[in-house]
């Protein structure tokens, strides 16, 4: 193979120092040996991404290596294929003229093939008395040959990379999941702990999900959802102290009279009780069921506008409707604490409603948090319940009002 000589294109087409340092490299590098022609090609094409290629270029890069009769390459031979646009089409899958120059310019630029173009520009070759090929025109492929470790360094670094975004996907995935039934388990058992804002950071890591994630994407979403796990986790590890401590404390023959008002229920923190009020499990137990009181049914025909804010634009369970509670919530502008406070003393449940309604009447509320603050203040006092609200949104929406369990 001919080296030492810079070779420039023909006609308009620009040379670049770019292109000139490549030919150089190339001169420099060439070495007395030889490689599968098709093992290189797989690796450009598992290495593509790096070297800004894509499928069409590699097309025209197969057409280009099919013209070399041998399947290996090696300096001994003459490394320059002069295929006709026509011949290259015919061979690429009858690619276009317009778009094959484009891709034997994207090969070019990404160093892959080197230009020899004639005084003409056309592509052929001068052969000799005995039939050998003595100068040729057309397209070097000695970049191939002498780029064949670059090349399979490159595909061995993507394929390591893509393990790398597997193995990081299935752990966003697993703990996406934990995370999932964990906060469910701490608003579905009530228990203490700032549920609310859990959910509301969870639905906020969700919506941040890139649709065709990187693998910087995924490492910085694993980050976050492993740091709520962690916290979700603190708060139910803090709940198991608790029962174990009163568990301890009934052993011992500790007792906390119902006199004392700082003792509540470590259940339910923040229940206001009168004094000496004892605590009531039968309460709790009307605040779990109370979706019964209201069904979902219900619920939903009243406040239609917060069904696109469930999981998949719908909402089909009392634990969708919460979760969409959630997301609105957010929208409107309600504080967590002002959502976790409607929450002790209305239910998961009770609060999901109110944000419903607080929602589908969005327009005529000046500050969503304070009202609902407001609400909230006069359940506490049992001066409010969700029935008259459900029922004044079914009559302005002209649904009959009497509703069947």
């Amino acid at each position: 193979m001919e080296t030492g000589y810079i070779t420039t294109p023909f006609g308009r087409r620009p040379m670049t120092l770019a292109l000139v340092k490549r030919q150089i490299k190339t001169d420099k590098d060439v070495e007395d040996t030889s490689v599968d022609k098709w093992r290189v090609f797989r690796d450009v094409g598992d290495a593509r991404t790096r070297l800004g290629l894509q499928d069409r270029p590699l097309a025209v890069l197969h057409a280009l290596l099919s013209f070399f009769p041998a399947a290996e390459l090696s300096n001994e031979k003459n490394l320059v294929v002069f295929p006709s646009n026509t011949q290259l089409s015919a061979r690429a899958n009858g690619i276009k003229g317009t778009t094959l120059r484009k891709c034997l310019s994207a090969l070019v630029e990404a160093g892959v093939i080197i230009r020899k173009d004639s005084p003409n520009g056309k592509r052929y070759a001068r052969k000799g008395d005995e039939g050998d090929i003595e100068d040729a025109y057309g397209f070097s492929l000695a970049p191939v040959l002498t780029r064949a470790r670059e090349f399979a360094a490159l595909a061995q670094d993507v394929a390591a990379e893509q393990r790398r975004f597997r193995i990081l996907k299935d752990r966003l995935t697993i703990v996406r999941r934990d995370v999932r039934k964990l906060i469910t388990v701490g608003m579905e058992e009530q228990l203490p702990g700032d549920w609310a804002s859990a959910e509301a950071c969870f639905v906020e890591i969700v919506g941040r999900f890139a649709r065709r994630p990187t693998l910087e994407d995924i490492a910085t979403s694993l980050d976050e959802m492993t740091l709520l796990h962690e916290e979700v986790s603190r708060m139910l590890e803090t709940q198991e102290e608790i029962i174990k401590s009163d568990g301890n404390a009934i052993v011992s023959g500790c007792h906390t009279q119902n006199s004392n008002t700082e003792s509540c229920n470590e259940l339910e923190p923040r229940f206001e009780k009168k004094q000496g009020e004892k605590p009531k499990p039968e309460k709790l137990t009307r605040r779990k069921d109370e979706p019964e009181v209201f069904p979902l049914s219900m619920v939903l025909r009243a406040c239609p506008e917060i069904v696109p804010f469930g999981p998949g634009g719908s909402i089909d369970s009392w634990r969708e409707m919460m979760m969409a509670a959630v997301t609105v919530r957010s929208m409107l502008g309600v504080s967590p604490s002002a959502y976790e406070e409607a929450c002790e003393v209305m239910g998961q449940a009770g609060a999901a409603i109110a944000v419903a309604c607080i929602y589908e009447r969005a327009g005529q509320i000046n500050s969503a948090g304070g009202y609902l603050r407001d609400l909230t203040a006069k359940a506490r006092r049992s001066e409010f319940s969700l029935g008259p609200m459900l029922f004044a949104l079914l009559r302005a929406s002209h649904v009959p009002g009497r509703i069947s369990a």
